[in-house]
């Protein structure tokens, strides 16, 4: 068995705005590094052998506050990154519904039939990042990791898994620092748990937060 626990970034200014990220190199706010180290006390207790993000800076930190805490170095894979949104990056949503009418309205409904203009499409992001989770998978039998990615890269992954149709990807909420934890047996997922943020409620884990506000 290779057990992954499958993580959003913290948040970032972006984030708070709804502004699209996508390949842009967003940094954590400090919201977002906050998340981050309520997530390392969520993770004290379990066992992580190695640590894999996609390069953005703000998976990269998020990643790195989990590394540190286990001391193990983060491995950086590009394939985990998040959709390129293209000539939406940096857009707000309510700039792209009125620069985008149509599109956005396929993009709501159905987001594995778009590519997005200048960018990719859920199909492509899905094929980079599930080559990416196999090859991991193949490599670390055995052994649980941990991997920092997005989210629109991980909707994609649970797509995947699941073997269900892309257009369902948001319907899998996945908030900033959610904790995903998925067990391969033979290449086979079993989801035990999606969109853990349990970390975020305050005096959840009352006995390991020390200083964490």
């Amino acid at each position: 068995m290779t057990r992954v626990y499958l993580i959003r970034h913290g948040e970032t200014e972006w984030n708070q705005i709804r502004r699209y990220q996508g390949h842009s190199d967003v940094a954590l706010s400090d919201r977002g590094r906050e998340q981050a180290q309520r997530l390392v006390k969520r993770m004290a207790k379990e066992k992580v052998d190695y640590v894999y993000a996609s390069d953005l800076s703000r998976a990269v930190e998020t990643a790195r506050a989990v590394a540190d805490a286990k001391e193990i170095e983060v491995v950086l894979d590009a394939r985990f990154r998040e959709c390129n949104f293209g000539a939406w990056e940096g857009l707000t949503f309510p700039e792209i519904e009125k620069a985008y009418p149509e599109e956005i309205k396929i993009w709501n409904r159905t987001p594995a039939k778009v590519c997005l203009p200048g960018g990719e499409s859920f199909p492509i992001v899905q094929e980079r990042a599930f080559a990416a989770l196999q090859e991991l998978i193949a490599k670390h039998d055995g052994e649980n990791i941990a991997i920092v990615a997005h989210g629109g890269t991980i909707r994609t992954l649970l797509c995947a898994i699941l073997d269900v149709d892309l257009d369902r990807a948001w319907q899998f909420r996945q908030d900033n620092t959610a904790l995903n934890v998925i067990d391969f047996y033979d290449g086979k997922g079993i989801i035990e748990r999606i969109n853990d943020v349990t970390h975020l409620i305050p005096g959840a884990f009352p006995e390991s937060e020390s200083g964490v506000k």
